[in-house]
């Protein structure tokens, strides 16, 4: 063996009887792992907020989308995942499951969401209950449509703070102008 490789035993003996510098290097490795994958697979932490079948109360969901260099796409992302509805088997979607987003447009701040007509009707039945059960009528009272819009406003402006202003569209007509500002 030439002299460098008789060093490398050397080295890590003197790691191996401190405890402090194998936890150290454990805790770089992890760090390093992490950053790796953080870019490589190019994943941003979304938050998504539904509501409970049973009291209507506010359950946040987390998903990991995938990032890109445009915030176009990013929000285009967030609006399609969002109207996916909730992984929760407990929660209700926030718009009808036939609600399509047609077209996205961020300019300067601005975002313009234009929905498909099916936002604009109301959840006429939870899949999640059967039809016989007293709640099937409170989600027709409840399903509003503006504390939808309201819902999917908040989201988007917690999750893209670059956004300063949002319009939405339900089949090319301002819906609720001014109330989102």
């Amino acid at each position: 063996m030439n002299d460098g490789t008789k060093d490398i035993p050397v080295i890590f003996s003197r790691f191996r009887t401190s405890k402090k510098g194998l936890l150290l290097i454990a805790l770089s490795a992890l760090a390093v792992a992490a950053l790796v994958e953080f870019f490589v697979l190019g994943l941003a932490r979304r938050t998504f907020v539904f509501y409970t079948v049973d009291s209507r109360i506010a359950s946040v969901e987390e998903r990991f989308l995938k990032r890109s260099s445009s915030r176009e796409v990013n929000i285009t992302r967030y609006v399609e995942e969002a109207l996916l509805g909730p992984v929760s088997p407990d929660s209700l979607p926030l718009f009808p499951r036939e609600t399509r987003l047609l077209s996205l447009l961020y300019r300067d701040g601005a975002v313009y969401v234009n929905l498909s007509e099916d936002a604009a009707l109301p959840q006429l039945e939870s899949p999640l209950l059967p039809e016989s059960s007293p709640l099937q009528g409170a989600l027709l009272q409840s399903g509003e449509v503006f504390v939808s819009l309201e819902t999917l406003y908040s989201g988007i402006k917690r999750n893209f703070s670059f956004v300063r202003d949002l319009h939405f569209f339900i089949a090319g007509r301002a819906a609720y102008a001014g109330k989102f500002r």
